[in-house]
């Protein structure tokens, strides 16, 4: 059994995230190429589907007032950051007769951090937390991670003193805006990749964009995970369930360094064959980062020329920096076998040529997004 004084003294110099809590930035920027970099197991349940209102007061069809989807995971990020938790999430709900509303719809965040030991990853300890509540804007359904003027319960990391490495809280703020309400009024969009020195172009029919408008992500759980600024849109393709996008842009600074990573890439939702007996489906990654400024090889790039543009945009390419992977679904189907009622969901993300201030600023998004990236 580890005393606490040995323990004390390994959390001096244990990773988060794989990094020494006071490491120097520059061991901090190496670029990392890992299996499962995300990995980790989430269960769902969609209580705002199936526990219907059943007073009478409320439009039809509407959610119990105080039922909230749950979202409970364990994940480590980097082998030895550990988040565990979960996410709430309730629905605007408005009067059957007058419209008015009489719920106004929130996230709730209440999260472990915790970090492991490289040399033992069942030796875990909690350091802070990710905590608060991001309301959404009743007129525009942004969600405002600040949490508004008059919020108590800013979102916010907060981590607690571990040796000589002292306490801080840091805030989230910024606006996402997530999937339409009105889908008649989706417009058509073209999306391009790079493949070597050729430009590949896909069109999707109606594309519903997910905004991220000056988000800034809190820093840590580690001082070396800095406060970053997010920029850009991940869009929603109806017919395919697939995310794209041309650029979600990540700015940060590390060790007096002003540094901004580019998103591009696709995020492909493949159906089992047998989904509705099963309930399976996945979402393949597809993810680039600085893909102008890491054109593929032209060794690499050969391999894509006798694909159909369409093949070639979706195609992976290992040799510029990337985060691949999957993260499978099994849905249990409600009432009629249409709707989603609950959803077990397994992540296995890889991370090839990464920094890890790149995994962990997109996981720290994909959080953000826990409720536009899981509806229908």
């Amino acid at each position: 059994m580890m005393h606490r004084k040995s323990w004390r003294g390994l959390m001096l110099t244990a990773a988060v995230g794989g990094l020494s809590l006071l490491a120097p930035a520059a061991r901090a920027q190496e670029a990392i190429t890992e299996d499962g970099v995300i990995a980790g197991s989430m269960e769902i349940d969609f209580l705002s589907r199936t526990n219907l209102d059943t007073t009478g007061d409320l439009k039809p069809g509407s959610a119990a007032l105080g039922a909230k989807d749950k979202y409970k995971f364990k994940f480590t990020v980097a082998k030895t950051t550990e988040f565990s938790g979960e996410i709430t999430r309730q629905p605007n709900l408005y009067s059957k007769l007058l419209g008015r509303k009489q719920q106004l719809a929130e996230l709730g965040y209440a999260i472990d951090l915790a970090v492991l030991n490289p040399k033992d990853l069942k030796q875990r300890r909690v350091v802070g937390k990710w905590v608060g509540l991001v309301p959404v804007d009743p007129t525009s359904g942004a969600y405002e991670m600040s949490g508004g003027v008059k919020s108590e319960r800013p979102l916010r990391i907060a981590i607690d003193a571990v040796g000589k490495a002292p306490a801080f809280t840091d805030a989230f703020s910024g606006r996402l805006i997530g999937k339409a309400e009105k889908k008649d009024s989706l417009a058509s969009a073209t999306y391009k990749r790079i493949i070597g020195d050729k430009t590949v172009e896909f069109s999707v029919k109606h594309s519903d964009p997910m905004r991220f408008e000056n988000i800034i992500l809190a820093k840590g759980p580690a001082e070396v995970y800095p406060r970053s600024t997010v920029s850009g849109r991940l869009d929603y393709d109806y017919e395919t369930g697939n995310w794209v996008t041309d650029g979600i842009k990540f700015r940060y600074t590390l060790d007096g360094k002003e540094i901004e990573d580019t998103l591009t890439g696709t995020i492909k939702w493949v159906e089992d064959t047998d989904r509705k007996a099963n309930g399976k489906g996945e979402y393949q990654f597809n993810l680039r980062f600085n893909e102008e400024k890491n054109k593929s090889a032209s060794g690499e790039a050969a391999a894509f020329e006798k694909m159909s543009s369409e093949d070639a945009f979706f195609a992976v390419d290992n040799s510029i920096p990337c985060l691949t992977g999957k993260i499978e679904y099994v849905d249990s189907f409600g009432a009629g076998g249409e709707t989603v009622a609950s959803s077990k969901v397994t992540y296995n993300l890889n991370a090839n040529k990464l920094s890890k201030q790149q995994v962990m600023n997109f996981f720290k998004l994909w959080l953000l997004a826990a409720g536009p990236t899981n509806d229908e």
